[in-house]
């Protein structure tokens, strides 16, 4: 979480990026277009902030003119990259779900998305709990899980950390709750056993500083079983480690599921050479936007220049990565696998549509079809 006193102040100097009409002088290194519109999430959220952040150093560096535009919706965001208006995402899990045609995206009207990513900064989640509540996944079994209602981003990231003790959403109890927030703060009063939780959320450390203190249900990084059912739920999450933060220190740390937010992406039609001067642009100005807020520092290419991803790398993005001679044949072997299930799911959509069109689907029975036809297919 970024303090308000730094949103403040960032927001403040970000009025730059958000609607620049005067470019700033500064030494060409990669060849960036004149101007350039980009999209995060609203203004005040993280993603804006670091969008922000980042085309100030471009700004700074190259006097390109970025206006970062703020959408509060997912399929806000991916209509501007779809329909041109921009040319760069800074996207949360809309991302996958584009990819694979799940929820919002898995209408007629949408469909799979065919989208690249540049980076993307690594965030941390995990199914919190008190500090005498379960002390495994497998413990949850039975137990009251807060799930979120219309937020499929949290819900889906729960059913990944579920899926490493071989559970479900039908092997808890799921308790409805009207947002985030207030799944945190069902913890808090012991409405729920579990919820799932975004280091850096401010509740938790209310729910540390509690009676019951807090506590953490550990993914932890060599149960190589436990991961492989993670990813085969979602190959987008990675094994990660909270070493500052509620409930966990450099000498306790604790294990979690790691994944990316923001993903900075783009259609994979956009240009290599396009692609590549950005990611470049955006990887040599790391001095100057890495003390904007905390989690810039994840944005080091060491850390941000790998996959997984929730959509694969575009060549403009691994050419570059390769160059300085850190894209390895880790992240080779993943790209190629994340491309094929893209194509995959691309050509089980269009044997779908067609198997709809020769039974004349009513378009209200599409999403069930649609979920049936991808079960039976994928």
């Amino acid at each position: 979480m970024i303090c308000d006193l730094t949103r403040r102040a960032f927001l403040k100097r970000g009025a730059i990026a958000a609607g620049a009409t005067v470019a700033m002088p500064g030494a060409l290194r990669a060849e960036l277009p004149g101007r350039m519109q980009w999209t995060a999430a609203d203004v005040g959220s993280s993603g804006y902030i670091e969008a922000t952040a980042v085309a100030n150093a471009l700004i700074e560096q190259h006097g390109s003119r970025i206006r970062v535009v703020p959408s509060g919706t997912s399929v806000g965001r991916m209509m501007m990259l779809k329909s041109g208006r921009v040319s760069l995402g800074y996207l949360a899990n809309e991302a996958y779900f584009a990819t694979e045609a799940l929820f919002d995206f898995a209408t007629r009207e949408w469909g799979p998305q065919d989208i690249r990513a540049l980076m993307g900064r690594e965030a941390l989640f995990g199914i919190v709990t008190t500090g005498d509540g379960p002390k495994t996944i497998a413990d949850l079994k039975g137990k009251r899980v807060a799930k979120i209602q219309a937020h499929p981003s949290t819900n889906f990231k729960i059913e990944g950390v579920l899926a490493f003790a071989g559970l479900t959403w039908d092997d808890v109890e799921a308790v409805e709750v009207p947002g985030y927030s207030q799944g945190l703060q069902a913890v808090l009063d012991g409405n729920v056993e579990a919820a799932g939780a975004v280091v850096g959320a401010s509740i938790l450390r209310e729910i540390e500083a509690s009676s019951r203190g807090i506590g953490w249900l550990p993914v932890p990084a060599d149960d190589s079983d436990g991961w492989a059912r993670i990813n085969e739920t979602a190959p987008l999450f990675a094994p990660a480690t909270m070493i500052n933060g509620p409930g966990a220190t450099p000498d306790a740390p604790v294990p979690l599921m790691g994944y990316r937010y923001p993903i900075l992406s783009v259609l994979t039609e956009t240009s290599a050479d396009e692609v590549y001067d950005v990611t470049k642009a955006i990887v040599e100005g790391y001095d100057l936007y890495k003390d904007a807020a905390p989690v810039m520092v994840n944005y080091d290419p060491n850390r941000a220049g790998h996959p997984p991803y929730d959509a694969p790398c575009h060549e403009g993005a691994k050419r570059y990565f390769q160059e300085i001679g850190i894209w390895t044949d880790a992240d080779e072997d993943w790209n190629e696998r994340r491309i094929a299930r893209m194509t995959a799911v691309q050509e089980a959509w269009l044997a779908a549509t067609e198997a709809a069109d020769d039974q004349s689907l009513a378009d209200k029975d599409w999403p069930a079809f649609w979920d049936q036809f991808r079960t039976e297919n994928l």
